[in-house]
């Protein structure tokens, strides 16, 4: 029987994208862990495959061949000391700068350390004989096939990346003894751009372009900005830490977090990802997406992504500009949206004393010229449902996504500017994890501190949390309740008035609202400002569950009305005879 491909989906993924980012050179050692790999690769006439024993030898060919070519060179080895014998080679590879990839062939790396025959661990390599190194395993869901192809991407765009080098792909081999497969799937592709390679073509009805959390913009990249969302029809996502205040800007913290509803908007051909780690967790689907940023990095947070342009984000903007002179059509898309964020922000909605309501109270009464710093997790998002004035600029802690620091990071913000005032919205875990900063002899009189206290963490008993389902359970330990004082109205009271704030507190919709005029006062008070706001969790969960069911389809109208019906279990039963 003719021999094709071998059955195991990691292995032709792997030969889809050697293929397809055009490694045609093979040097093979022999053994067994690596014969999947090589008999595929033998079975394909695409590539070029020389033979050598001896795993030293073969490295220095490589580094022969690529260097005289120019072209990539791919190693294959089985298990046991085989890899090792690739370090001198590899070593010399580093410092050439050669394009090498070495794909060592492994048994289940869960094997190391029991004294099973020929299995090593390669986990910890020398800094001077890969630039990436990434581990390859079975494939069992469409998770571990997501995660192969951009690590295998990865691997084989950084033997080309800031000068070039070799690169490390540890395949691990379930030893599947058919080759059956006579055709390699498709694969998704990642290529990287670089500031002087040539553009691909931006061709698509509807363009986002999607900011996560970012500095401060200049008025340069604003402008290029809106002269690319007038050319190429497109608008530009955010929520309040994306900073973006330009004349397209889609505010989505309400829109894009429906439950019930998808928005015709967030159903782009194209996204251009801007920016770091957004903590709105916006609901976008793009077809593809074109990631900008000097990093260069795979950061592939929509599982679309097909270029990264390392580059300065205003350089990529300029360049596909410059590609459309004159474009005098109406921006169709930003109409649409605007169309649906009137349907939203018209719509009249009551809600409970909660983190909410105090931000619909709130937001937009902030003086202008201001700096307001949000809390992880749910200040940042109960906040993010209302958009912002154009002249407040907002950071959150969303790269290491800890509510250790709020506090502490609002601080230091403010002792940057004192003639500026900065605001800050925490909840009470935060507040008292991070409450030693408010201690600090440099905090001055711009400081405003908002404290949302419901006695617990709330994030994890708020409606469709995972932690929801135990009920009044979860506050033992899940979000942990009862600690601090348990809603004291005293504790921080004499804590912040001991330390020479002036300190507010409310209970109720009236007292917030007696109080607020001296939270957001615009001018320099004394003293700053604490205010702390005692709210019920049951509440705060009625609130978010309001918000992210303001616009229901009539699709998922119907389906919730089935499930009230005939009950959770017996709607799960009829899914598993109907998957039959």
């Amino acid at each position: 029987m003719k021999n094709f491909y071998n059955d195991a989906e990691h292995i032709q993924i792997l030969i889809a994208l050697m293929k397809a980012h055009k490694i045609k050179k093979v040097i093979a050692s022999p053994g067994a862990t690596n014969i999947c790999l090589v008999a595929s690769l033998q079975n394909d006439p695409y590539f070029e495959i020389y033979s050598s024993v001896d795993e030293r030898s073969a490295a220095y060919i490589a580094c022969g061949l690529a260097a005289e070519t120019g072209e990539p060179v791919a190693l294959s080895c089985t298990g046991a000391t085989a890899s090792r014998n690739y370090v001198p080679g590899l070593t010399e590879a580093f410092y050439r700068k050669l394009p090498i990839l070495a794909i060592t062939a492994t048994q289940k790396i869960e094997k190391i350390g029991h004294n099973i025959p020929q299995v090593i661990d390669r986990s910890v390599e020398q800094k001077d004989i890969f630039k990436m190194s990434v581990q390859i395993n079975e494939i069992n869901n469409e998770d571990d096939r997501w995660a192969s192809e951009i690590k295998i991407n990865k691997a084989i765009l950084s033997l080309f990346h800031k000068g070039g080098g070799p690169a490390h792909i540890n395949l691990t081999t379930d030893y599947k003894a058919t080759y059956l497969t006579k055709e390699l799937p498709k694969v998704r592709v990642i290529n990287r751009i670089r500031y002087n390679d040539e553009l691909p073509l931006l061709l698509g009805n509807k363009i986002g372009i999607f900011v996560g959390a970012h500095k401060k913009w200049d008025k340069f990249l604003i402008e290029e900005v809106e002269d690319f969302c007038q050319k190429y029809n497109a608008i530009v996502f955010c929520d309040h830490t994306s900073n973006y205040k330009g004349k397209y800007k889609a505010f989505s913290g309400l829109i894009l977090t429906q439950e019930g509803y998808v928005s015709p908007c967030a159903q782009v051909d194209i996204l251009i990802h801007l920016g770091d780690i957004s903590g709105t967790y916006l609901n976008i689907y793009p077809k593809k997406v074109w990631r900008v940023n000097p990093d260069g990095e795979l950061c592939d947070t929509f599982k679309t992504l097909e270029y990264v342009f390392e580059m300065e984000e205003i350089d990529f903007f300029r360049k596909y500009n410059n590609n459309i002179k004159i474009n005098d059509k109406e921006n169709s898309f930003f109409i649409e949206w605007n169309k649906e964020y009137k349907d939203f922000y018209l719509k009249d909605i009551e809600l409970p004393f909660s983190n909410v309501w105090i931000a619909q109270q709130t937001i937009l009464k902030l003086p202008k010229d201001s700096i307001l710093h949000l809390g992880i997790l749910n200040s940042l998002r109960t906040w993010s449902y209302f958009d912002i004035d154009d002249t407040i600029i907002v950071y959150s802690n969303t790269g290491g996504f800890g509510i250790d620091g709020c506090v502490s990071s609002l601080i230091g913000a403010s002792l940057a500017e004192p003639n500026k005032l900065f605001f800050g919205v925490v909840g009470d875990l935060a507040f008292f994890y991070d409450m030693n900063s408010i201690g600090n002899r440099h905090i001055e009189n711009n400081l405003r501190i908002m404290i949302i206290n419901n006695g617990r963490g709330t994030e994890f008993t708020n409606y469709g949390h995972l932690g929801s389902k135990f009920g009044n359970d979860a506050d033992a330990y899940i979000a942990a309740a009862g600690h601090y004082g348990n809603k004291s109205n005293k504790l921080v009271k004499h804590y912040a008035e001991d330390l020479g704030f002036e300190y507010i507190s409310a209970s109720n919709k009236d007292e917030y609202l007696n109080k607020l005029d001296i939270f957001i006062d615009p001018k320099m008070r004394n003293k700053s400002v604490i205010f702390e706001i005692f709210t019920d969790s049951n509440d705060e969960s009625e609130a978010i569950k309001i918000m992210k069911n303001i616009k229901v389809s009539k699709k998922i109208t119907s389906k919730r009305l089935v499930k009230s019906m005939l009950g959770e279990n017996v709607t799960l039963g009829l899914k598993k005879i109907l998957k039959r």
